[in-house]
């Protein structure tokens, strides 16, 4: 499950992905806690078949999904809770592997902040070590901007 390359140096990236929800972050809190929406909005994507997905969220909880987009190798991501704060804050790191190579693993935190007009403000940041043969934070940013948009979307159906 590990590299084992010559150059085994890792690319490390830190960015942070900000949007405003029309909802309360108690809502918005809900949607990463409950697992029927989160498997929703994070792991239902369009052209992605979901093998399995469980979360136990709490502290000390994981998180775990399967899936493959069409026509590519199978992925997998598994994530470790380790901290919440009710209606304010999660903090968890994930591993992300392709087939059997790890090519991540991260450090994130999602803030949620009152906007003043009875929304929300989710500030997402990751800190992330990315191996050979990794999307690099770049692409994961653009990913997560994505999941975040998807949530954005579940509001509104929901």
């Amino acid at each position: 499950m590990g590299s084992e390359t010559k150059d085994a140096r890792a690319t490390h990236g830190t960015f942070v992905v900000e949007r405003t929800y029309q909802a309360s972050p108690e809502r918005v809190f809900r949607a990463w806690a409950d697992p029927e929406r989160k498997r929703r909005w994070f792991a239902e994507g369009e052209g992605f078949t979901v093998e399995s997905f469980e979360l136990d969220f709490r502290v000390g909880g994981i998180e775990r999904s399967r899936f493959t987009p069409a026509g590519g190798p199978p992925l997998a991501n598994d994530t470790y809770y380790h901290d919440i704060i009710d209606g304010r804050r999660i903090v968890f790191s994930y591993a992300m592997t392709i087939r059997d190579y790890r090519m991540s693993v991260s450090l994130a935190t999602v803030e949620l902040e009152p906007n003043g007009s009875g929304g929300t403000l989710l500030r997402y940041t990751e800190q992330g070590a990315y191996f050979e043969h990794a999307d690099g934070p770049d692409i994961r940013e653009q990913g997560w901007g994505s999941l975040l948009d998807a949530l954005e979307r579940d509001f509104a159906e929901h």
